[in-house]
This record gives C-alpha cells, structure tokens and sequence, in this order.
C-alpha cells in the first residue's frame, strides 16, 4: 500500500467513500462541480494535506491534515484529521492504521504540539478504534451549520 497525495482525478474515489455510509450518504452528492473547486482550493494550501492510500493503482482510503497555528499552548500549531474513509471492502485490513501512523508522523515533522480529530457520535466503531490508537476522548465538540 501506498500513502500519497490526492490528484484532483482521485476525487471521484474520494466523494465515493465519504458517501458509502448512511451519514455520508445524506449529505454528499458525488458528481457536484464543487468537489473540484473544494479539492484545488486544499490542493493550493501549504497547511492542508489531503492523501490517499492506494492498492493496485486503486484508491482504498483518505484523510485530509489540517495543519494550525494557535497561540495556546505557547504557541503550538495543532493537526486536524478529518474525512477518513476506508473503501468498505478494504475495513478492518489496517489500512485505516497506516493513514494514522502516516498523518501523525507527518505532524512531527512539523512540529505539531498535539494530533486532534472529531468524530460523529454515533460511530461507535471509528472511537474504538481511535482509541485503540492512542486518541482520547477529552472534549466535546460541537457545530453549528450555516
């Protein structure tokens, strides 16, 4: 498996996971213009890193890295993971594992103080497994959509 970064004909694949499950189903469109406009604008960005993970030239996984400066902690930049699919039939083969080891050895080396996600509460199984990882639960996020 190959970790690399997302070319804008990987977006197809990438909309395809992020809607192949009931919350993303609700509210992805695969084939909207804007996923295009959305991925040069990343694509364009020094502090977001989106990547795929490729098996037999195939895409079979995605995250995206945020990378942000902040004045807490003094002066820490933060990493974000968001948007992490695993291809359904590719679940549970350690593909999901090596995009994380990945994304957190891509936020040491630039000297990210603290690796942060957010996650639906009603993925159970995706908590587990962050758990399993490392991560722990010491927030409440919360959104407001506009």
């Amino acid at each position: 498996m190959q970790i690399r970064a997302a070319r804008a004909d990987d977006v197809p694949a990438i909309v395809a996971m992020l809607a192949d499950d009931p919350i993303g189903a609700a509210r992805e469109t695969p084939g909207d213009p804007r996923y295009a406009e959305a991925f040069a604008e990343i694509d364009a960005d020094p502090n977001q890193v989106l990547v795929v993970a490729e098996t037999g030239g195939e895409v079979v996984g995605t995250l995206q890295l945020t990378f942000t400066a902040g004045l807490s902690r003094i002066g820490a930049t933060r990493a974000t993971i968001e948007g992490v699919r695993v291809r359904a039939d590719q679940r549970g083969g350690g593909v999901g594992q090596r995009l994380f080891e990945w994304a957190i050895e891509r936020a040491r080396d630039r000297g990210a103080a603290l690796v942060q996600l957010t996650t639906e509460a009603s993925r159970r199984d995706a908590h587990r497994f962050y758990q399993r990882l490392g991560f722990v639960a010491s927030h409440i996020g919360m959104k407001l959509p506009l």
